[in-house]
């Protein structure tokens, strides 16, 4: 029992140390705060704590924890800050009401430097020492180059965002001693007195007359080189399709005449006979002649042969003077055997009639033709061999077949 109780007594006593100890020996610094260590005896440390637990020994060490984040100082007529507006008389002696609007922050690495500097006292309206001094420094450095602008230079794009550059500039070298920065210094809104924001209105409807002017100006100047490029582009479109016609045409004319020089005579096959006769140095300078035409490289030369030289108007006369010839030489051939059939067939058919005509000439061939005639002969079925007057007659059958036959 003795031993339980003893280690339930070291349990609590750990217990109690684990939650006492990071109680009173451990400030958490969150992400959006600066965390800096000041000692009683050493003085301020001169390295910014990281966001996470910092140690400290109670007694000895205090934790103080400045904001990270950035700060707005918003001179404007909302209700976002305590500013006001800035009232300044510009470089013209106008007074213009200006919306401006700065962010800053302390300096990364330099939270001990506002530390040691004292400027992180918190002053009766709860705020800090060195945001107190950032506003004054601010609201100084903006007044002395924000006067710089004329009244139509609030309206220029260009010329107010170089002083507000320039004022940011200024600005963080002055913040540089607090050892605070700012992002940037953005003029929201410019407000001049009524009469006089009339005029600044109708000036500013003059610029941008005038801007817009030169806008059209240079429309028309880039319409006018476009114009000038579609017509050049054009021109040259229809130059370059004319040579291609008249490179089509030679080509056309170099496939279709040839290149042998037959002068006057267009007799079919005249090409052939003076290519025929053209030396070997006139071939070769005419196949030359043909390649240059035909725009052939070098080793295509080989391939000109008399199909190329002569063309295909040439071939297709040979062609057609050709098929004519032997057309008409094989019509030739064709009435002449003709006519020496049709007379072989009238001499067999004269030859069969004389003997047909010398075969029935005789008995057998009178016979013959009797047969075939009396085959030709129909009697009544009921026959009466008789007279006009009645009295019968006697019918000579032998005679009567005689005299059929043509027999005396």
């Amino acid at each position: 029992m003795d031993g339980i109780g003893r280690l339930a007594k070291i349990v609590v006593v750990a217990t109690l140390l684990m939650w006492l100890v990071p109680l009173m020996c451990t400030v958490t610094i969150r992400p959006d705060e600066i965390g800096v260590r000041q000692s009683n005896f050493s003085g301020v440390s001169e390295t910014d704590i990281e966001p996470g637990w910092a140690w400290r020994v109670p007694g000895m060490h205090r934790i103080l924890v400045l904001p990270k984040r950035f700060a707005y100082l918003d001179y404007t007529s909302d209700e976002v800050g305590p500013q006001q507006p800035l009232q300044i008389r510009t470089k013209d002696n106008n007074i213009v009401m200006l919306d401006v609007s700065v962010p800053y922050r302390i300096k990364l690495g330099e939270g001990w430097n506002v530390v040691q500097a004292g400027n992180h006292q918190v002053d009766a309206n709860g705020t800090f020492r060195y945001q107190r001094l950032a506003e004054e420094t601010t609201v100084s450095v903006l007044r002395e180059r924000l006067a710089e602008l004329t009244s139509a230079d609030f309206y220029s794009t260009d010329r107010r965002l170089a002083v507000s550059d320039d004022t940011l500039r200024v600005l963080n070298e002055e913040l540089a001693t607090l050892h605070l920065e700012a992002s940037t210094v953005l003029i929201r809104a410019v407000a001049f007195r009524p009469e006089y924001e009339q005029q600044l209105q109708q000036i500013q409807l003059n610029e941008q007359k005038k801007l817009l002017d030169a806008a059209v100006q240079t429309v028309a100047i880039e319409q006018q080189k476009l114009d000038n490029f579609v017509q050049g582009t054009q021109a040259r479109a229809a130059s370059s399709e004319q040579a291609w016609i008249q490179r089509r045409a030679n080509l056309e004319r170099a496939y279709q005449v040839g290149f042998v020089d037959v002068g006057d005579d267009t007799t079919p096959g005249g090409a052939r006979t003076k290519l025929t006769a053209l030396s070997a140095d006139e071939r070769t300078e005419l196949i030359a002649k043909a390649a240059t035409a035909l725009e052939l490289d070098v080793e295509d030369h080989s391939k000109l042969d008399d199909r190329y030289l002569l063309g295909i108007k040439n071939v297709q006369a040979e062609t057609l003077q050709y098929d004519q010839r032997l057309r008409a030489e094989a019509d030739g051939v064709s009435a002449r055997l003709e006519a020496q059939s049709e007379l072989l067939l009238a001499k067999v058919r004269a030859e069969f009639e004389a003997k047909r005509n010398a075969l029935l000439g005789t008995a057998a061939g009178r016979a013959f033709i009797a047969w075939q005639a009396a085959d030709n002969v129909h009697f009544a079925e009921s026959l009466s061999f008789a007279s006009g007057e009645g009295i019968p007659s006697v019918l000579r059958l032998r005679r009567f077949t005689l005299e059929f036959m043509g027999e005396k």
